[in-house]
């Protein structure tokens, strides 16, 4: 059986270490991070089977880096563990996409239980249900986002003449954005604080250079462009 792999964002040095060093003999595999901040990058970096999470956290609280996920992934199981109780917290934690709740203090089997359920729903997905809203055509091109894979096909070329690329994880991410949003504007800030975990100019720069990635390998098709909207993000256009 392969290890399940957890992102286990918690502030408490001690807590996270007893839990990484507990699960790891338990067919797991831990990633730790200890704001949230760390562990929206970590999660873009990682991409765990079962993300576990604190919710009262430095720089970025465990609600705040949920809500940033969920923007744009929907199907990674979420638990949140916590020692706010109230009703409330829990009925926000629920609405902003968890899957689970576990109150602090916890005993390490019942943990260990809930992620290996939280595991197996995840792992439960139907996979052509997932191929079936990751696929998306942009003119002569195809794109896959969960293959990374972008084709160019043209409609009369014989399938001799196909040509298929493999994108980078952020090359695949940002076009997945651009296709879910086609003919409206991208913004900027939001697809750095995703991909990225802020928004400094180092990193705008970089993703402008990303961009220029994607217009040379869209370039076949000349009806294809991504327009920068200055100030405001970019946009996907095909005539």
């Amino acid at each position: 059986m392969d290890n399940i792999n957890v992102l286990l964002v918690e502030d408490e040095q001690t807590l996270s270490m007893i839990i990484k060093d507990t699960l790891e003999g338990q067919n797991f595999t831990i990633h730790t991070a200890s704001d949230g901040e760390e562990g929206l990058r970590s999660f873009f970096d990682l991409r765990p089977d079962v993300l576990v999470t604190d919710v009262m956290m430095p720089r970025m609280d465990g609600f705040e880096m949920v809500r940033r996920i969920r923007q744009t992934d929907k199907r990674t199981p979420v638990l949140f563990l916590t020692a706010r109780s109230a009703t409330h917290d829990v009925v926000e934690g629920f609405e902003l996409g968890a899957n689970d709740y576990l109150k602090k203090p916890f005993g390490m089997q019942e943990l260990i239980i809930r992620i290996k359920a939280l595991a197996g729903r995840a792992f439960s997905f139907a996979e052509e249900k997932l191929q079936e809203i990751s696929r998306f055509e942009i003119g002569d091109y195809r794109f896959n986002a969960v293959t990374q894979r972008l084709m160019y096909v043209k409609a009369d070329a014989s399938p001799h003449s196909r040509t298929e690329v493999e994108l980078s994880h952020r090359e695949s991410e940002i076009l997945k954005r651009l296709c879910e949003n086609r003919n409206q504007v991208v913004n900027t800030q939001n697809v750095l604080l995703d991909l990225w975990g802020d928004d400094s100019f180092f990193n705008s720069r970089s993703l402008h250079v990303f961009i220029t990635k994607l217009r040379h390998k869209l370039s076949s098709d000349e009806r294809i462009r991504i327009v920068n909207v200055r100030g405001i993000g970019y946009k996907l256009i095909v005539n």
